[in-house]
């Protein structure tokens, strides 16, 4: 499968909206916002960060739109975020593209974080080099109660 990353288009937004909107991946990502299904806010959310300073990429497989890579914040603090569309999970894609990403942005530290029981993005992350460095409860959305984070960063 070939995975590249290229500028977000306004074409893309619908089918984020839809991968995002997935029961499961949602409640896997855990750490969503408050409701996923506001269409309002989530353009409003892009609007936002198409105006900063984040690198935002969407993924594509064979020529499929299948997601979001993104690094985001401040310097010093930035953070990577993915979202691979659940048809897509298990296959490479999103370490293909967090590999393609981090490549594009030299900038050390990244950091990222993740449910603790995420384990497929857990995996994700270490094969790119993250290693933990935290753990912190917090609330998430997706599952309406707190549960355990882990923070990660790559370095060097």
């Amino acid at each position: 499968m070939d995975v590249v990353l290229r500028e977000v288009h306004d074409s893309d937004l619908p089918v984020f909206f839809r991968q995002m909107n997935d029961p499961e991946a949602l409640r896997m990502a855990a750490f969503t916002p408050k409701d996923p299904a506001d269409r309002d806010a989530f353009d409003a959310r892009w609007q936002r960060m198409r105006a900063s300073s984040a690198v935002l990429r969407t993924i594509l497989a064979d020529g499929d739109v299948v997601g979001s890579a993104g690094v985001y914040g401040e310097p010093g603090e930035r953070e990577v975020t993915y979202w691979v569309d659940r048809a897509y999970w298990g296959r490479g894609v999103a370490t293909a593209a967090l590999l393609a990403l981090l490549a594009e942005v030299p900038e050390r530290p990244l950091y990222a974080r993740a449910a603790a029981d995420n384990e497929g993005s857990l995996r994700v992350l270490r094969r790119c080099g993250f290693q933990e460095t935290a753990r912190a409860c917090d609330f998430a959305e997706a599952r309406g109660e707190e549960i355990e984070e882990v923070v990660l960063s790559l370095r060097g």
